[in-house]
């Protein structure tokens, strides 16, 4: 993004450490970018509602509300991409962010260098969601997915799923009949700069699965290779 844009992609910054705070707003001002403040978890969600950010850099460890519980608050009500900072080094903190629906993460001490780049790939990410979410609804067997609404329906009835379950059958249902590798479903689901076990990609596959209800025999496990979606 330009620094002369006359158009500002505003992002929420939600950090209890000032400094940290203060620092990421001062670094992304100077590419560009509108910059918003929170310290508290609570004010999040009326700020979402009032500001419309196109991007959220959220702390895992905040007061008020903790940064797990508002990703999943969030995503549940919008489709805002979320970039999770976090001073834990557990894997397992991480991949729970990721499987609530956070885009990507980023681990304190940062450069400012690593925080712009996955800024501007988290960015880049949201904005081919996008497009692909305007393109025509499709409809495999009595899976009915309705692209433009962000809806998904087995015959005639609408199931829940997470932003990451919803990407996963959008690109089995836009692929019909072709196997994709773990490695594969790594990169086009959750991207190439995010780091996510094979675990996690067979723990969405298993929770997407169950929901498909009278459909679920439709993604098979291609044993030796990954997985695909029968096209009929």
């Amino acid at each position: 993004m330009s620094k002369n844009s006359t158009v500002k992609i505003k992002v929420l910054v939600v950090d209890d450490e000032e400094d940290i705070a203060d620092l990421i707003k001062v670094n992304l001002e100077s590419e560009g970018y509108q910059i918003e403040v929170s310290h508290n978890g609570l004010d999040v969600l009326p700020r979402i509602e009032k500001n419309q950010p196109e991007l959220i850099i959220l702390d895992l460890m905040l007061p008020g509300i903790g940064g797990m519980d508002l990703c999943k608050k969030i995503k549940e009500k919008y489709k805002i991409p979320v970039i999770m900072v976090t001073a834990k080094t557990s894997e397992t903190d991480v991949v729970l962010g990721l499987e609530l629906g956070a885009d990507d993460y980023i681990k304190k001490p940062f450069s400012t260098r690593e925080l712009t780049a996955r800024v501007r790939s988290v960015l880049r990410r949201s904005n081919a969601n996008e497009e692909l979410d305007n393109m025509v609804s499709i409809t495999i067997g009595k899976i009915h997915l309705n692209a433009t609404a962000h809806k998904v329906y087995i015959d005639g009835q609408e199931i829940e799923l997470t932003l990451i379950e919803y990407k996963i059958l959008y690109l089995f249902m836009s692929n019909p009949g072709v196997a994709f590798s773990r490695d594969k479903l790594l990169d086009r689901v959750w991207g190439k700069d995010v780091f996510v076990t094979d675990r996690t990609v067979d723990v969405n596959i298993k929770r997407l699965r169950d929901k498909l209800l009278t459909e679920k025999d439709k993604l098979e496990t291609i044993r030796g290779i990954g997985y695909r979606l029968k096209d009929a």
